[in-house]
């Protein structure tokens, strides 16, 4: 009886192994400018499966957006759909990779692809999905470990600390990439996994060869500049994170930046209307603002005993509207948000940060006791310093009628000067004892 159970297990695996080889395929009987439609596959296809089309002797790769009784739609990787009518679409599965510590120093596309004409990669030991869930939240660990980043006015007012997820929020040409560019060279990391999301071409090299050149050969870089297919924008981050949480789930601190979470958003709308979705807000369909939260809950602690993975977000703020649909849901998702003022950056002060809209909502776990008080009161006094801007300026006030402003015009002034600090100068290494040097100067 054992023996003929062993046959039958052998017979069936020997069974599993011959329909792997099976090739389910249908024909393309619909094309429109961005997806293709194919028939006599729905059966064996999910949403984010992938498929091939073969025509003229070469392979484009698609995902399954939309399944209906008869066929599913298809939106290509590529800019441009290289297919016709009755070309043969085959099903790939699930999109997986394989990161490894080998890929640290590279550079990747949005599939996943060396994009540095270094080689082949080195695939890791194990196959990790693209949209995987986000850890349970009741095995994560506890975010409490100070995080200094070397940019003075963030570890002052907004300090981080490992695991923690923070955005940049900014308008268009206010200094975000810069500040970022900046982050990405900050010390205490094991690794720093960087996704550029719709970037122009021309400034990837000279991220990788500025900035980033310090860190160069602890970080994996995955690129999708703008000239590339919503479907690539889109996928991106999920291949950073990807990556991120393979180094995590090594026990490593991993330094997570996108830029931007606002093109990622761009082109799930693109893909969400493509699938057929109805526009709800400022034309954004509901999809996004669900995969939103899913996308940035990803980054964070990992489980006990495991790495962290600190998330750096940029968000562009369209119109410098911070009332943004998008803007908003991912504010009230992360952990803090660090507000670009154009207006301080037309002054000439960088970062230009707003000291006052920008907020960490673990500085508790950052803080002591003094620290906190003081900040307490450095910004009560630069609030006081900028409601009386305009009548200080129309000669409304005499010195000496309030002590508290006199001296408010007296030290803001210099805290701001103090906040400066250009991406080619040395990090800060002790933000308060900085601060308290430039004072007493």
């Amino acid at each position: 009886m054992t023996n003929a159970i062993e046959r039958l297990e052998q017979a069936m695996e020997a069974g599993r192994r011959d329909l792997a080889l099976a090739r389910v395929s249908g024909p393309v009987h619909e094309i429109t400018a961005s997806t293709a439609r194919v028939c006599g596959i729905s059966a064996f296809l999910r949403l984010g499966d992938r498929v091939g089309f073969t025509a003229e002797g070469r392979t484009q790769i698609g995902e399954v957006v939309c399944i209906d009784a008869g066929d599913a739609t298809v939106k290509p990787f590529e800019a441009r759909i290289a297919v016709g009518i009755g070309a043969r679409a085959h099903r790939i599965g699930a999109a997986r990779l394989r990161p490894s510590p080998a890929w640290k120093g590279r550079m990747i596309d949005a599939l996943g692809r060396p994009a540095d004409g270094r080689g082949p990669l080195i695939e890791g030991d194990v196959e990790r999905p693209l949209d995987a869930d986000p850890p349970a939240a009741m095995t994560r660990a506890r975010v409490d470990k100070s995080l200094p980043t070397g940019v003075r006015a963030m570890d002052l007012f907004t300090p981080l600390c490992a695991g923690q997820r923070i955005g940049i929020f900014a308008g268009s040409g206010v200094g975000k990439s810069t500040l970022l560019a900046m982050l990405a060279g900050a010390q205490g990391f094991d690794s720093v996994v960087v996704a550029l999301v719709g970037e122009r071409g021309r400034e990837v090299r000279e991220f990788l060869e500025g900035p980033i050149a310090a860190a160069r050969d602890r970080a994996v870089i995955v690129v999708s500049t703008g000239d590339e297919s919503p479907m690539m924008r889109r996928q991106a981050p999920k291949v950073a994170l990807a990556v991120a949480e393979a180094f995590r789930d090594q026990g490593e601190s991993v330094l997570l930046i996108i830029d931007s979470v606002t093109r990622y958003a761009h082109a799930a709308r693109d893909v969400a209307l493509a699938a057929g979705e109805p526009a709800v807000a400022r034309g954004y369909p509901p999809s996004v603002f669900s995969d939103l939260p899913r996308l940035l809950e990803r980054a964070g602690p990992g489980a006990e005993g495991s790495g962290t993975i600190t998330g750096i977000f940029s968000v562009l703020v369209d119109g410098d509207d911070h009332n943004d649909p998008v803007a908003d849901s991912i504010r009230g998702t992360l952990d803090g948000h660090i507000v670009l003022d154009r207006a301080i950056a037309e002054q000439g002060r960088y970062p230009a940060m707003d000291l006052l809209a920008s907020i960490s909502r673990l500085s508790g776990e950052v803080w002591t006791g003094d620290q906190r008080e003081l900040v307490r009161k450095l910004k009560g006094m630069m609030a006081r310093y900028e409601e009386t801007r305009d009548l200080r300026l129309m000669g409304g006030y005499r010195a000496g009628s309030d002590p508290e402003l006199d001296q408010a015009i007296t030290l803001v002034p210099r805290i701001y000067e103090a906040m400066r600090q250009e991406p080619g100068q040395e990090p800060s290494r002790d933000a308060f004892l900085e601060l308290a040097q430039s004072l007493r100067g």
